[in-house]
């Protein structure tokens, strides 16, 4: 028991501040007295008894991946204790074989498409089914209380089999980004899951029949927590109904994220949510005749993340009483200029996290660094309206500089760096970047953990400062605690000696977005080098050179490599050559390069040319038996 208790407190990277109070009761056990002669036992407890008391003090699961390596009694109670799992891939292993390993849990977390989906570039029949798994929660998995499908198909009678077996039992249901369900799967689980605290459908496309299922929910529920239906195109719903609920649960209730639902219409609700957090979505329809009509609205007096859709200059007033106190704040469908912008941050000192899009311009990203020093996390999107732009917008600030109206380049990005330096999530789109910006990020932003930029391809705006070598080499090399790195530019942005910085310079960088980089293949031959990319797990390609060759040779000098996926490469029409990477275990897919339909800004539907996919991953179950013939299958 001593011997496996300190290999324990040797397993990298426990501290032993986490196991004060568990080294307590562990010396408490092995010396526990004797109640016949008072005296102190100098024989420890069974082993199994010590690690039973350890092991549910070990959350991350990389600490309970190699803990469970030691031997059996340490994967046993691995596998007794472990509550939560995560599936970056539902066809990663089978429902049973996950229930077997894992009879006891409590959360489960699945992910079926791959996140290309999000951007419309992965078929929509891919796969990606949630009634396998429904049906072994409701089988074997008796204790779960938390399910979250991310980007799933999920049915009616798949919701139906999941409330009726999990009943008052069922606390959080997440449906993110799904689709295929209708309101009848919705109203079957607030009928049986009377108890449920978090209910999401988040961004889900599905059949709207009615509103029951809202008014269901209000009648009979008293402990929700959140309810999140943002983004999606709920039209029957009754503004009642969240005023019900928001006094039904008035204790409870912290978070509501709703679709377009006229904000006034949500007077009382705001009213009787007295321990509301957080709210986003609402509406707010700006009429000249009537510019005060929003003049009176009022919001929860706790109320510290906000995001109201179509917020306009005239309707940000209603925010300044209580800007001081928020922490979050979502604009990216807000109507705001730049100008509207800085007068908003202004008012927000204790802004932790902010969501907008680059109509913030570098003026923005200057306001926020100097009146935002808590910034922890900054998502930055692209304009839908970007390419109306006049030039009537460009001139040159009071320095000199050139002014780019609402677009985001370097000069933000620096101002950034020197004034929020607790920032730990940032990604943004920019129109113009430098090395010696991405060194600036490299040396101040020593808390970022998570790293994302896109450079706009704008073939009307030249970005001077080309290849970006020598700035992600500084960058990667002064944020060393990054773990999540995407670097998508336009061709000529990164040369094969940049791409295998990225290579030697990401040690602990575990999921990697890399479009437009490189030359030939020499480049992702340096990159995948002895000693590149230790920990990397999930490495995604977009727009590159490399042929099929070069590709699987780099998967297989990957060690932690388990996830691959590729568009946009030098395909062969057999994909032979990617069978350099075939090994056990390793499923290899691809999807041919297709002509699909896509509208554009002003609604014309044209054809685009989607290249071909490549799509590779570790599964215990083997090759999938549900691929759509838009999906080949590498023997």
């Amino acid at each position: 028991a001593y011997s496996n208790l300190c290999l324990l407190l040797l397993l990298p990277p426990f501290t032993v501040l986490d196991f004060n109070p568990l080294l307590d009761e562990t010396n408490r056990i092995l010396t526990m007295e004797d109640p016949d002669n008072k005296k102190l036992r100098s024989t420890p407890r069974n082993a199994d008894d010590v690690i039973s008391l350890v092991m549910p003090y070990v959350t991350d699961p990389k600490d309970r991946e190699s803990a469970s390596l030691v031997n059996r009694t340490w994967l046993r109670a691995d596998s007794e204790t472990r509550y939560h799992v995560t599936m970056a891939l539902c066809y990663a292993s089978a429902p049973d074989r996950l229930s077997a390993r894992f009879p006891n849990l409590r959360s489960l977390k699945l992910k079926g498409k791959p996140r290309a989906a999000m951007f419309n570039l992965i078929p929509d029949n891919w796969g990606g089914f949630v009634t396998p798994w429904v049906n072994e929660i409701a089988l074997s998995l008796r204790r779960i209380r938390s399910v979250h499908f991310r980007r799933m198909i999920v049915r009616d009678l798949d919701l139906d089999v999941l409330a009726r077996a999990r009943g008052d039992e069922l606390e959080v249901l997440k449906l993110d980004k799904c689709l295929g369900f209708s309101t009848d799967g919705l109203l079957s689980v607030v009928k049986h899951c009377r108890k449920i605290k978090t209910l999401l459908m988040d961004d889900s496309s599905f059949l709207e029949k009615d509103g029951k299922w809202l008014h269901e929910l209000a009648l009979h529920n008293t402990s929700l927590e959140v309810l999140n239906f943002y983004m999606t195109e709920f039209t029957k719903l009754s503004p009642r109904d969240l005023e019900t609920i928001a006094r039904n649960c008035h204790r409870s209730l912290v978070s509501v994220k709703v679709g377009d639902v006229e904000v006034l219409e949500l007077l009382g609700f705001f009213k009787a949510a007295v321990n509301l957090e957080e709210f986003c979505g609402g509406a707010l329809d700006e009429d000249p005749e009537t510019p005060d009509k929003y003049i009176k609205l009022t919001f929860p007096p706790k109320l510290s993340r906000l995001g109201l859709t179509y917020l306009g200059a005239n309707e940000m007033p209603i925010l300044f009483p209580f800007a001081a106190q928020l922490r979050k704040l979502d604009l990216i469908y807000a109507f705001l200029e730049t100008n509207d912008h800085c007068k908003l941050i202004q008012k927000c000192p204790n802004l932790e996290v902010l969501e907008t899009r680059n109509v913030i311009g570098d003026k923005g990203l200057e306001v926020l660094a100097k009146c935002c020093k808590k910034l922890k996390r900054l998502r930055i999107e692209r304009g839908a309206d970007e390419e109306e732009m006049d030039d009537e917008r460009r001139g040159a600030d009071e320095d000199g500089n050139e002014d780019l109206g609402y677009l985001v380049t370097q000069r933000g990005l620096t101002a950034l760096a020197h004034g929020c330096k607790e920032l730990e999530y940032m990604a943004v789109y920019v129109t113009d970047i430098t090395n010696e910006c991405l060194r600036t990020i490299g040396a101040y932003l020593k808390n970022l953990r998570d790293f994302r930029l896109v450079l706009l391809d704008q073939e009307e705006r030249i970005v001077a400062d080309l290849p970006l070598d020598k700035g992600v080499r500084s960058l990667l090399m002064g944020c060393e605690k990054l773990r999540r790195f995407a670097f998508y530019l336009r061709p000529g942005g990164l040369t094969d000696v940049g791409l295998g910085y990225i290579g030697q310079y990401s040690p602990n960088v575990r999921w990697m977005l890399l479009g437009y980089v490189g030359e030939t293949d020499e480049g992702l031959v340096e990159f995948s080098r002895e000693g590149c990319c230790p920990k990397l797990q999930k490495l995604e390609m977009r727009g590159c050179c490399f042929s099929e060759r070069a590709i699987a040779a780099a998967v297989m000098k990957l060690p932690s490599l388990r996830y691959l996926w590729v568009q946009g490469y030098r395909a062969s029409e057999t994909g032979q050559d990617l069978r350099v990477m075939s090994r056990p275990y390793w499923n290899i897919e691809l999807i041919q390069a297709r002509r699909v339909p896509e509208a554009d800004e002003m609604g014309e539907v044209s054809e685009v040319e989607h290249p071909a996919h490549i799509l590779a991953y570790y599964s215990l179950a083997g090759q999938r038996t549900d691929c759509p013939p838009t999906v080949r299958v590498l023997d």
